[in-house]
């Protein structure tokens, strides 16, 4: 019959049949990737720039993360920033370039991120940074020949109009931040950061500093880049009550007085706002969002934050009074 002539040749295919690569090839080839993050902030004397190199094996990658070499490159890079000059909307002059050295810092900590702890190295510059200049990231693998570039310019100074001597938080009221614009700031971040002194009721003369940072807004952004009209916000006094009460232990043993309040505001220029709402966690629907980054030839990210203080502000007496009454608060000892 028919179906007997052609069981011969089912038979010599039916091992090529069974036989095909169950091998499942998930790494792709390797390929030198360049990861960059600095953010310029001209209120800091030293300027870091964290420069890694992607990494790729069979195996866990969070072990890998925790090896220094998966991610270091073994030779020094050439980095530098260049400083110039805009004369108009494309034209820039350049006027000095400050060169990059490596320095390992040793206070990483376990939980700061994935990767290896507490060492790490960096390349830091002690370029005076003016925020009227550009400023050009140049990384040059001198082995390999690639370059990486990226460019920013800077926030500038705002002032802060309110508070200025006393910050007053009251029960029931508002409490009130004034400020100007930063010119390119994106977005806006307010930590209230509140000082009390703590002693030993069995031995008051030992009196200890400590503070808690309260968390006011990390999220206001301005309408219109370009705008100079001041910020004028007002938020419950009721919550700085509510942070003092969940951020410090009760304690029969000791006792403490109120001290004073630093209102630290930090800026982000626009591209540091863009790689924040990129990873942000989303509200809706679709989760997975595009990578951002602003480097050429390679990934990551380089912008600029500005952090300015009112400095040491005086607490109101109605408010010590009430940290000692409020139902938050009044077990804490003030």
């Amino acid at each position: 019959m028919r179906c007997f002539r052609f069981m011969p040749l089912f038979l010599l295919l039916l091992p090529a049949l069974f036989s095909c690569n169950k091998d499942l090839k998930v790494n792709a080839d390797w390929k030198d990737m360049t990861v960059v993050y600095c953010l310029l902030d001209q209120t800091e004397d030293t300027t870091f720039i964290k420069i890694t190199k992607a990494f790729l094996g069979e195996g866990n990658a969070l072990q890998f993360s925790k090896v220094a070499d998966s991610s270091t490159y073994p030779d020094k890079l050439d980095v530098r920033l260049d400083e110039y000059v805009a004369t108009s909307a494309k034209d820039t002059i350049f006027i000095q370039s400050w060169p990059c050295d490596t320095i390992t810092i040793h206070n990483k900590k376990a939980g700061d991120s994935i990767f290896y702890y507490p060492d790490q190295l960096m390349y830091f510059s002690l370029a005076k940074l003016d925020e009227n200049h550009i400023y050009k990231l140049k990384i040059k693998n001198i082995k390999t020949g690639k370059e990486i570039t990226s460019q920013t310019g800077l926030l500038h100074d705002f002032v802060i109009d309110k508070p200025q001597v006393t910050a007053s938080f009251l029960a029931g009221k508002t409490f009130r931040v004034n400020w100007t614009p930063s010119v390119n700031g994106k977005r806006y971040q307010l930590v209230i950061r509140f000082f009390y002194l703590e002693a030993l009721k069995t031995n008051t003369d030992s009196l200890y500093m400590k503070s808690i940072d309260w968390l006011v807004f990390n999220n206001i952004r301005p309408y219109d880049i370009n705008s100079t009209q001041p910020f004028d916000l007002y938020f419950p006094g009721d919550n700085f009550f509510t942070q003092v009460g969940s951020q410090i232990e009760v304690n029969p043993l000791v006792t403490r007085v109120a001290y004073r309040c630093e209102y630290i505001f930090t800026v982000a220029a626009t591209e540091l706002n863009t790689y924040m709402e990129v990873t942000e966690p989303s509200l809706s629907l679709v989760q997975e969002r595009p990578a951002y980054t602003n480097i050429i030839n390679g990934i990551g990210l380089f912008s600029a934050r500005f952090m300015k203080s009112t400095g040491s502000l005086f607490l109101s007496d109605q408010t010590k009074e009430e940290l000692k009454v409020n139902s938050h608060t009044q077990n804490l000892g003030f």
